[in-house]
């Protein structure tokens, strides 16, 4: 099984997040929208989804028009494929670089990889200075910009909101608990502000360590998982803390894959 999770630069227009939900039919898994970073992520089932997602992202984003808080290259601006359970990693790689082609060919979109080559930070940084595209156009789509398309291990997405809105405050933060394996910003949000986080090995640092790394500085208002949990990561944390970690099981990528019918253990590319 290859999990699919597409960040689109779209969190605000309702009739856009629905044609997105729409085109993804039973294959979507949780869409998770943010009105202040103007962004949204579909957790996806299998690895034929995203095209029709991205077909209706770049048909109805216009990048040259957003505003968000979120760092972002494209309309379609992140999509990692994950293998799950036990899918060799090459089947992820295998279609991190379909994809790629496929969008760079049919929607024009420059697609510019990460994964063994390089970091999707890396990717943020260079591209289009110093970093082309590694398919399609070396110039970005006059609306859609860029995809960074990538092949990762599970990751988990996790903010942590402070008490006090001060932005500098956050940044400090987010730059004192930085670390290998765990990947952190500090952003305005409204008018409030958080320390956004990438857990890139969640099960060495999952979200009680993510949480508690910034409650041991700054008194916080809360967590806020982005998308879905793998079970383990969940199982990992005591019960009781759940609730405060914004955690729960039908949050977890195993239960929305039961619940959508889809086999856990199964390595078709449907």
């Amino acid at each position: 099984m290859i999990e699919c999770v597409v960040n689109v630069s779209e969190g605000r227009d309702a009739a856009t997040l629905d044609a997105l939900a729409d085109s993804a039919g039973d294959a979507l898994l949780d869409l998770h929208r943010d009105p202040h970073h103007h962004r949204s992520v579909l957790t996806l089932a299998g690895v034929d989804a995203v095209r029709a997602v991205a077909r209706v992202a770049v048909g109805r984003i216009d990048l040259t028009r957003h505003d968000g808080v979120h760092p972002r290259i494209g309309a379609v601006d992140v999509v990692p494929f994950v293998a799950l359970g036990r899918t060799p990693s090459a089947d992820a790689l295998a279609a991190r670089d379909d994809y790629a082609r496929w969008s760079a060919t049919e929607l024009a979109v420059p697609c510019l990889l990460y994964g063994p080559e390089r970091t999707l930070p890396d990717v943020r940084r260079a591209a289009f200075a110093g970093l082309l595209p590694d398919h399609g156009p070396d110039t970005p789509h006059p609306t859609a910009g860029a995809t960074a398309v990538g092949a990762r291990p599970i990751l988990v997405a996790y903010n942590v909101w402070l008490v006090e809105p001060d932005l500098s405050l956050a940044r400090r933060i987010a730059r004192e608990i930085r670390r290998p394996g765990l990947r952190s910003l500090g952003l305005q949000v409204g008018d409030r502000v958080q320390v956004s986080m990438n857990l890139v090995a969640p099960d060495d640092i999952g979200p009680g360590v993510a949480y508690d790394a910034v409650a041991a500085r700054v008194p916080v208002a809360g967590a806020e998982l982005v998308g879905l949990v793998p079970r383990r990561v969940l199982l990992a944390e005591p019960r009781h803390r759940w609730a405060e970690l914004d955690l729960a099981e039908d949050r977890t990528i195993e239960a929305r894959l039961d619940r959508a019918g889809w086999p856990w253990t199964d390595r078709s590319r449907r």
